[in-house]
């Protein structure tokens, strides 16, 4: 195990009818007047934004609100929140919404303090100081509700690209299983692998002896495993979407991936398919995770054996590992399609004689150097063998 700093201080109120208390947190964390930050038809149809606005109103506190927001937020909507928020003299940004409503607040709430251009931040340079972020969660998926990561994309040059730092991991997000029992079957199960592809991510690891990590990614695994199929089958299920809500923040917040060297290029290969094809990311991340696997596998046989063995119930075979992980990696893709999830370009969307364009973004757009590092180093020779493994 490596050596490591942990710091997660966000606040959590998990349970039915937590986004009453909106204001009271909004109050206890210095929040004086509100940007609302939201989606589309949904959260006001739902009722949602009417609770949130009565919540804010009975603490007194005044609010400005920005909608619009789009799955793979855009840079558009963030420099209008910045100008809005610098306008109306905001110091308290409030999302409303899943993974995309999330980063793109935490990229307006970075944005409103920093003199330069909010991109920066998605070029390399890291987040210091933003103003303080709330979320009120619709969707259990991309984890940012307890992380101190955002991904946006750039609409000059479609350049999906993320940004970090503490500053803006939220201040407190409210976690209301039931605000997502109303979601289709698709979201639903794109949000599930999203969550399993955050724990694969930590998982693929080249550092040795993190035994406590790694039964910590297996068992959420084997929680996604289980509960997945359940809110599939029965959409209200709130035990089950419970379960799935929780496991989405910890897969994300890094308590798995502490003490460890972590992939992350199954994500940046697929930010390229949904920035291209505006696909859903957890679609997106069905058809690319298989494919990177079967191209990684050999690299560290037994790692993939033993999340094969642990998770997905297949017998070792000792004398032939790398039958037992090439079993476990056709296990995970079969769960992904059972839930409804795509298994190639095809069903995605994607097109084959776009390769070229996809991996000269990847490799080379927004500054980067021709290859990607992780579990291991790709360049663009192998990202073309892994998209084209998509087909």
């Amino acid at each position: 195990m490596e050596n490591f700093t942990f710091y997660s201080p966000t606040f959590f109120a998990f349970g039915k009818d937590t986004e009453q208390q909106t204001g009271e947190y909004v109050k206890r964390f210095g929040g004086s007047k509100v940007l609302i930050h939201y989606g589309g038809k949904s959260a006001k149809s739902s009722g949602l934004l009417d609770r949130v606005e009565a919540s804010l109103k009975k603490e007194g506190i005044p609010y400005v609100m920005l909608g619009g927001v789009k799955p793979n937020p855009r840079s558009g909507l963030v420099y209008e929140g910045i100008e809005l928020c610098k306008n109306e003299g905001v110091d308290f940004v409030l999302a409303v919404g899943g993974g995309s409503v999330i980063d793109s607040s935490k990229a307006i709430a970075a944005g409103v303090v920093y003199d330069g251009d909010f991109w920066d931040f998605y070029s390399g340079k890291r987040i210091e100081k933003a103003l303080p972020v709330g979320t009120i969660l619709t969707i259990a998926a991309a984890g940012s509700e307890g992380s101190p990561d955002s991904v946006i994309t750039k609409e000059e040059g479609m350049f999906k690209r993320g940004a970090s730092g503490d500053a803006i991991r939220p201040k407190f997000s409210i976690l209301n299983p039931a605000l997502t029992q109303t979601l289709p079957a698709y979201q639903s199960a794109a949000g599930i692998t999203d969550i399993m592809a955050h724990l694969y991510e930590r998982y693929l690891t080249n550092s040795k002896e993190v035994e406590v990590t790694d039964r910590l990614i297996e068992a959420l695994l084997l929680t996604m495993k289980h509960e997945g199929p359940r809110v599939i089958a029965d959409p209200n299920n709130y035990e089950a979407r419970a379960n799935i809500m929780w496991a989405g923040m910890m897969a994300h917040n890094n308590s798995c991936g502490v003490g460890r060297s972590q992939d992350w290029t199954s994500h940046d290969i697929e930010h390229e398919l949904s920035a291209l094809y505006d696909c859903a990311h957890g679609a997106g991340l069905a058809v690319t995770m298989p494919a990177v696997h079967r191209y990684v596998y050999k690299h560290d046989v037994m790692r993939f054996a033993k999340v094969a063995v642990r998770v997905w119930g297949c017998q070792m075979d000792f004398d032939h590992p790398e039958v037992t992980a090439l079993e476990g990696i056709a296990a995970f893709q079969n769960f992904l399609c059972s839930i409804g999830m795509p298994k190639n370009f095809e069903e995605l969307g994607a097109k084959k004689e776009d390769i070229p364009k996809l991996v000269e973004v990847l490799c080379r757009g927004n500054g980067r150097e021709g290859s990607l590092t992780g579990f291991v180093t790709l360049d663009e020779e192998d990202c073309t063998k892994i998209y084209e493994m998509m087909v």
